[in-house]
């Protein structure tokens, strides 16, 4: 194995009750990256003879995901009639139980995404593969079971966002399915304020979307003087709106939410912060072997037994190599915690 050699890691350490992701960026070479599953050991390996699993670096700017948060108590609304669109003609999320395998003619590719149609991380499926058929699941887990099931043929989910940091809940999914990392795709914020049509922003009372979106546009709203409502995402917000039929109530959301639901943009990028980027990851069932053609990344996940010096032992074979490793990320072992005591605190560490 030749460490130095490789292009791009992404680590992934289990130090004690800590599990760590990291990522590399090296020098432009030749590099190789692979994903072992193995219990309770798990490795994302970089060599020059040898692939398992990788993911290519692929540029891609555009706007951010939506990711699930604890949805707030909704403000009541109205129900207007004579809704133009017809909702029923959208695609139907798939819920996690969902086992029944779909007939595809083979001749575009299916993928998985957490929200509903509008939603960032459709844009960013749409990035990856301009013409294929977008498959909207109701969560991250039913994304991940949709590709298993051959239900799909790939996933993409978010993983991270400049501004609102790691999206834990799908680090923590990687562990417990057995997907390859095949790809990424980097979307650019362009969070749009979103109304009915013939609306005015200085009307709007209410404005819906996820919980992050709306601390992103923080100063625009407090300026509107509005009261916001947190939704499951941002597409599912303008769908509301749509429904709904209220001009006093809008919403956060994408350009082509817009377009989907047949909304107004009263006013383009209102995110507080220009440089807001959300990655994301592209599962499959197969990897795929790196070419030479491109900069490949590698994740690494594995754990550690406890004692002194670990972490430090564990990162000084890349410091010894010349790697730099891009980033980092620990997860809790819930099964495995580092120590155990009473509800008094005073009794005997395990």
């Amino acid at each position: 194995m030749n460490l130095g050699s490789c292009e791009c890691i992404n680590l992934h350490l289990d130090w004690c009750s800590k599990r760590t992701w990291l990522q590399k960026a090296a020098p432009s070479q030749l590099g190789f990256s692979g994903f072992m599953c193995g219990r309770p050991t798990f490795l994302n390996l970089t060599t020059q003879r040898k692939c398992l699993t990788h993911r290519a670096i692929t540029p891609v700017e555009d706007e951010i995901p939506s990711t699930p948060d604890v949805v707030e108590e909704p403000t009541q609304i109205t129900p207007a009639t004579g809704f133009h669109k017809d909702l029923n003609l959208l695609p139907k999320p798939l819920s996690a139980a969902s086992v029944s395998f779909s007939s595809s003619d083979g001749t575009n590719i299916r993928v998985a995404y957490q929200g509903a149609p509008g939603a960032y991380s459709e844009t960013a499926a749409l990035k990856a593969y301009p013409y294929c058929e977008t498959v909207p699941c109701d969560e991250f887990e039913a994304a991940f079971k949709a590709v298993e099931l051959w239900l799909v043929d790939k996933a993409v989910l978010p993983i991270e966002n400049s501004v609102g940091g790691s999206i834990h809940r799908n680090y923590d999914l990687l562990l417990r399915h057995r997907l390859h990392i095949v790809g990424e795709v980097r979307l650019v914020v362009n969070h749009c304020l979103l109304g009915l049509p013939g609306a005015k922003k200085e009307e709007l009372k209410h404005v819906l979307s996820h919980p992050q979106a709306l601390d992103q546009c923080e100063t625009t709203l407090n300026k509107l003087g509005v009261t916001r409502i947190s939704t499951l995402d941002t597409a599912g917000a303008a769908q509301i709106v749509a429904s709904e039929g209220v001009r006093e109530t809008g919403a956060i959301a994408s350009a082509r939410a817009a377009e989907i639901y047949g909304l107004d943009v009263l006013a383009e990028r209102i995110q507080d912060d220009s440089d807001n980027i959300t990655r994301f990851l592209i599962l499959a069932r197969e990897p795929i072997i790196a070419g030479t053609d491109r900069p490949y990344k590698t994740s690494i996940v594995f754990t550690l037994e406890e004692g002194p010096g670990m972490l430090f032992k564990a990162l000084a074979v890349f410091a010894m190599r010349g790697i730099n490793l891009s980033k980092i990320e620990s997860r809790p072992q819930k099964r495995c915690p580092l120590r155990v005591v009473d509800d008094s605190n005073s009794g005997n560490a395990m």
